[in-house]
């Protein structure tokens, strides 16, 4: 039976270019699903034989750990030159956006808590 090995939602292009190449070059049996035009599939890549499962799913841990450790590593140089993304640098290159959200927010607290500050008066 096919084991569901990665799913292709949400991921970035070259995310999935990388996954497709380590797979290929692993010599793994997989095939591909995509959702379909209503999205009630699933985009992603399953594997055909069970008995390479575990290699599989070690060979992607191992990527996903480096990639993270890449992502990481970009975040905090982007941090020590002062271009890691704040509230305020998007404040101020989204300003209507970011008020809006804030606002959003702001009245989803509100209508939450409403019960229960009727309750206290």
């Amino acid at each position: 039976m096919a084991h569901l090995l990665f799913r292709l939602r949400h991921v970035t292009d070259e995310e999935a270019l990388e996954v497709r190449q380590l797979l290929d070059e692993g010599g793994f049996d997989v095939y591909e699903t995509q959702a379909g035009f209503f999205r009630l599939g699933v985009d992603a890549i399953w594997l055909r034989n069970p008995h390479q499962r575990e290699a599989a799913e070690a060979a992607l841990a191992a990527y996903q750990a480096k990639r993270q450790a890449q992502a990481r590593q970009e975040h905090d140089e982007a941090v020590a030159r002062g271009d890691a993304p704040t509230l305020w640098r998007r404040l101020v290159a989204n300003p209507i956006q970011v008020i809006l959200v804030m606002v959003a927010v702001t009245l989803i607290v509100l209508l939450t808590l409403l019960p229960f500050i009727g309750l206290i008066g």
